[in-house]
This record gives structure tokens, C-alpha cells and sequence, in this order.
């Protein structure tokens, strides 16, 4: 829509995170201008989320600004999208501020809807929200179509994407709202996630993320032949440009466990990394939570991991102050956290979602100041883990992609201004040092030295997902650089850029 203005505003996890992406796609190419500005936009989209109360006060609390906004800017249209908007549906069209609502699997439909929206000089607001059902196309209808094509790039960080390859979950965890707002599972065709990275590695990108709310449960039957996620992963690293391969979120279980292990250990563009949530050490509390396994069972998985893959960095997501969990119950949990030794872990207190088995047979027991006591308690077991595993870096050198300028100053009086990068030798001109493809090894060249002038503070991950700061050329970003590190803190690593 010529010289419509949008701002979208994203809460939420990668899943939202990408379907934002998606529908700012959608609407670039349908004519709208995209802006980051608030203050300038004739259309504001919410994208939300319902996983924890915070998220939808925070949602809140955005549209109670909007309000105000709109009383000097009354034609304004404002938005609400994704699970949020799913959960609460039409009775969001009460607030003062919204004039559209929409579910995430109707987002092919939000250039029409914000179309009409900003035609119209009444005061009509717009719903669109369908009752999840309980079967999904297998061809995935809409969603299949949309998310073909607008699979974009992250805008945010250059050079890297986020594929979708199954929507919705069957797990049912009593405390998740996420199967009654994303619905049941539906994995995409192997073929059209091949297609769509294709087009990702075309359009420069060098690393992609497999997305999925228990992504290794993918299962596609065609034609006689099973695909899971190993399979993903081994066509997804032979698509030349890409060079990295990651995918979130595991599920603990043993189903093609094994086949994604070997096919890790197997390729060295599949990053060594592994989010697999635990929620809590207990067993009666991973019963209660209807998580299909126990505790040992959890850290067997672990270890089975680290057999077969030594330098895979694992992380976990625990819920501390779940209905009736007693002392005992989190003693478990630190005793699991310190025994998994993750490099990282989401820690969160436990809300009560409506809508949810827990919320409905539960009471929500467990007092505010036991959860935040016990959340400052694991927090500081993994800040201790996680600082045993940061030191171990120290004086190594590692590769890291750069994703660009640090977004926030930290302090590193250790860093060097100097020093040179590695380039993967992509097409985007500004990446181009005269060095060698990543693929071939990473190399080092005066051509591509900074002096202190044009040095930035950069921030890039490994393959095991660790946080690398260091300073050199903002052109840099997107591109593959080998940094030697010189000091460690819980979450971050330091380092300088190596001049070999």
C-alpha cells in the first residue's frame, strides 16, 4: 500500500521472532514502507506472545502507550498478532487502542486486514481467529504458501535465517499454553524446507537455524520413506554457501535421538550445540509438569550426547515454583543443573496460564518470594557452571560468525583495537578482505587489518554458541573470523581478532 507506514513490535520467542520477519515480508511486498519509529507509522502490529504472564503485561503495557498515541493521532490502526491475539481472541478488539486481531495461523491475511483497516473511516474492528483444529492440512494450506515465500533473512543479523520445519506441539505439557494457540504438529515438507534454504543460500546467507517447538520430533512419511530431523540436518549442510546449521528446540526423548547425534558428530557445518529443556529434577514434579521422562533419564541423554559428540555445549530451560514443588523437589533441580552442566540456562518462575491442565487442577501453591528465592538460588548454580565452562576458553582460539557492532558497551580492558579478520569471501562487497572462503579454512591478511580508527566492538557466536566479543572492522559483519580469547565471564567471552 503506497506510502503506508508499519511498525511491528515483536515479544516472544525465535518462533515469533521469525514470523515477524515473515509478515514484514508480506507487507514490503504487498507496498507497505516498514519503520522503526513509532511516531511516523499509520499502522503499529503487535506480535505476542502467551508463554508467561509477564509477556502479555508487557503486551499490555505497550497497548496502554498506543491509547495514548492514538487520542493525538486518532486514525492510527494498531494490531494485535500471534499467540496472544490467538489465546484472547475477539475481546481484545475491547481495548481502546486495537483495531485488528489476528491468530498466527491467519497472518497470510494481515496486508488485507490492515488494508481495510486503514480504508475505513469508521470505527469497525477487524478478528480474525479460527478454533485450532485438531487436524492440520498436510499440505499446510496458507502457512505452506506464506511461509515459502517470504522465508526471509534475519534483518538483525546478517547472513543468517531462521527455517521453519514443523508448527504446533502434541506434548501437551500441563503448565504450556502453546498446542491450544499453535495447535497440533504439522512437519513441512522435506522438499519445500530444502527449497526455501536454497533460496536462503542464494541470497547470501551462510547459516541457518531449524526451527520447531520440539523440533527433533519432525517426522514426515512420504511414500514409503520416513524423514526426521538427521535428515534435515544432512541435506540442509550440503547446500553449498551454507556453512552452519543449527535447529531448536529438543524435546527429551529417545525417537531418532541417535540419528541426530551421528549426524552432528558426522559434519562440521551442523553446530555442536543442543537446547533440550529439563523444566525441573524431580520426578514427581516432571510427572505433575506431563514431561515423559525422569530425571536420570534426562542426564543419561546427556551423556549419550557428549559420548558421541565430546564438545557439544548443551543448554537447558527449567520452571522453578511449579504447584506443590517442595524444597526437596528443588534440591533435585540444582542437583540435575549441576550434574548436566549446561553452558547456559532459562530460568523462570512458574504462571499460571488459563486455558492449561495445570491452571485448571492446580493451585498455584508455591509462594512469590519462595519462586524468586529459588530462581536467584539456580540462577547462581548455572552462573557458576557457566563460568567453569567460559574459563576453559581462555588462550584458545575459536571461529566465531560475526553477527555485527555490539549492541550494548561491554567492558574489555583485555581487547586489542588492532588485528585483522577472516572473510568468508561472499559476494556482499564489503566482506571482500582478499582472504579465503571459511570453507577452505580460515586465513588471516593485512588486507583486512583495522587500525583503531575504524575498529568497532563486534559481537559473534561459535558454533557452540558461546557470545564473543571483540573489536574490528564493522564490515566484518556476517563474515567468519577466528579470534583468540583473552578473558571469560559467565555468559560472555572476550577476544582479539588473530593476526597469525
Amino acid at each position: 500500500m503506497k506510502d503506508c507506514t508499519v511498525h511491528i513490535k515483536s515479544f516472544g520467542c525465535q518462533m515469533n521472532k521469525l514470523d515477524t520477519a515473515l509478515v514484514a515480508s508480506a507487507l514490503r511486498d504487498a507496498g507497505f514502507r516498514l519503520t522503526d519509529d513509532v511516531k511516523e507509522a499509520d499502522a503499529v502490529l503487535i506480535n505476542t506472545c502467551s508463554v508467561r504472564q509477564h509477556a502479555e503485561d508487557r503486551v499490555f503495557s505497550h497497548l496502554g502507550h498506543l491509547k495514548h498515541l492514538k487520542q493525538h493521532r486518532p486514525h492510527l490502526v494498531v494490531g494485535v498478532i500471534g499467540c496472544m491475539a490467538q489465546r484472547l481472541g475477539s475481546t481484545l478488539l475491547e481495548h481502546e487502542a486495537v483495531n485488528i486481531v489476528c491468530g498466527p495461523a491467519q497472518i497470510p491475511q494481515i496486508a488485507e486486514m490492515l488494508r481495510q483497516a486503514i480504508a475505513r473511516s469508521d470505527e469497525k474492528r477487524l478478528a480474525v481467529i479460527e478454533k485450532i483444529r485438531q487436524e492440520t492440512p498436510r499440505d499446510g494450506g496458507d502457512l505452506e504458501r506464506f511461509e515459502s515465500a517470504y522465508g526471509v533473512t534475519d534483518e538483525q543479523i546478517p547472513h543468517q535465517a531462521f527455517v521453519r520445519v514443523m508448527r504446533g506441539c502434541n506434548r501437551f505439557c500441563t503448565y504450556c499454553v502453546v498446542p491450544y494457540v499453535r495447535g497440533p504438529e504439522a512437519c513441512r515438507p522435506p522438499e519445500a524446507i530444502l527449497e526455501q534454504v536454497k533460496k536462503l543460500a542464494d541470497a547470501g546467507v551462510k547459516q541457518v537455524t531449524l526451527l520447531g517447538q520440539t523440533v527433533n520430533s519432525y517426522r514426515y512419511d512420504d511414500g514409503g520413506r520416513t524423514w526426521c530431523l538427521a535428515d534435515l540436518l544432512e541435506m540442509t549442510a550440503r547446500v553449498p554457501g551454507i556453512e552452519w546449521v543449527r535447529f531448536v528446540t529438543s524435546y527429551p526423548a529417545d525417537e531418532f535421538y541417535e540419528q541426530i547425534l551421528q549426524v552432528m558428530a558426522g559434519s562440521a557445518k551442523i553446530c555442536h550445540y543442543l537446547h533440550m529443556p529439563a523444566q525441573s529434577g524431580s520426578d514427581r514434579v516432571l510427572a505433575a509438569m506431563n514431561r515423559h521422562y525422569t530425571a536420570a533419564h534426562y542426564l543419561e541423554l546427556i551423556d549419550r550426547a557428549r559420548a558421541v559428540v565430546p564438545d557439544i555445549a548443551v543448554a537447558g530451560d527449567f520452571i522453578v515454583g511449579f504447584p506443590g514443588e517442595t524444597d526437596e523437589d528443588f534440591a533435585a533441580t540444582v542437583d540435575l543443573a549441576k550434574k548436566a552442566r549446561y553452558k547456559n540456562s532459562f530460568i523462570f518462575k512458574y504462571s499460571p496460564r488459563p486455558g492449561t491442565t495445570a491452571d485448571h487442577r492446580l493451585a498455584d501453591s508455591v509462594a512469590p518470594e519462595v519462586k524468586q528465592w529459588r530462581n536467584v538460588e539456580l540462577l547462581a548454580v548455572q552462573e557458576q557452571v557457566s563460568m567453569e565452562l567460559s574459563r576453559s576458553f581462555v588462550g584458545r582460539r575459536a571461529k566465531v560468525l560475526v553477527e555485527g557492532p555490539s549492541k550494548k558497551a561491554h567492558v574489555n580492558p583485555a581487547a586489542v583495537q588492532g588485528g585483522q579478520g577472516t572473510c568468508d569471501g561472499s559476494e556482499n562487497e564489503s566482506c571482500r578482505l582478499g582472504i579465503e572462503s571459511a570453507g577452505a579454512g580460515l586465513q588471516s591478511t593485512t588486507a583486512g587489518a583495522s587500525t583503531q580508527e575504524d575498529s568497532v566492538q563486534l559481537v559473534g557466536r561459535t558454533s557452540t554458541d558461546s557470545i564473543v566479543v571483540f573489536h574490528g572492522r564493522a564490515a566484518l559483519a556476517g563474515c567468519f573470523a577466528e579470534v583468540r580469547i583473552v578473558k571469560a565471564t559467565p555468559l560472555t567471552l572476550f577476544g582479539e581478532l588473530s593476526r597469525r
